[in-house]
């Protein structure tokens, strides 16, 4: 398929039974395979409850998922109001530059605003220039915390 070309999706909430092609898309990007952390997350996030703010899409396509983005509405320490935050979103390789997460955070920016919040946050690494490029290209921008972190192996 070509990088260009646009992608068909379905979109639906994610299941239980999506774990194994989570794991395997997210292996795809992060050369790294952790059955162990998907089935946790997947087990904590689904079935969402009545009221419950998390959110969990799968984008479907050729009876496949091919992209899956997860978040939640939450109120964060330090002061910030409660916002949306997506912490995990990825797409079939071989289907990026298909529109397939656009969709997917489209529709998570529908269900964030319906549970009554009007900001969305993630975190890149710096060095994700692909995934940067396409939140920014979506209009997020630096936000007004900064994230710090320190290495404990340095003391």
């Amino acid at each position: 398929m070509s990088a260009a070309q646009a992608v068909a999706v379905d979109l639906r909430d994610l299941t239980p039974f999506d774990a194994d092609e989570v794991i395997a898309i997210d292996a795809l990007h992060t050369g790294e395979h952790k059955p162990d952390y998907w089935r946790r997350v997947l087990t904590e996030f689904i079935p969402p409850s009545e009221g419950d703010r998390k959110v969990g899409i799968a984008a479907v396509s050729g009876g496949r998922i091919v992209g899956y983005l997860l978040g939640e509405v939450r109120a964060f320490e330090f002061g910030s109001e409660a916002c949306g935050w997506i912490f995990s979103v990825g797409v079939d390789p071989e289907l990026t530059r298909g529109g397939v997460a656009s969709e997917l955070l489209g529709e998570a920016s529908r269900r964030f605003r319906s549970a009554g919040v009007t900001t969305v946050r993630t975190m890149v690494r710096r060095a994700d220039v692909p995934v940067l490029s396409f939140f920014r290209a979506r209009g997020f921008v630096g936000g007004s915390f900064y994230q710090l972190e320190r290495d404990l192996e340095e003391d």
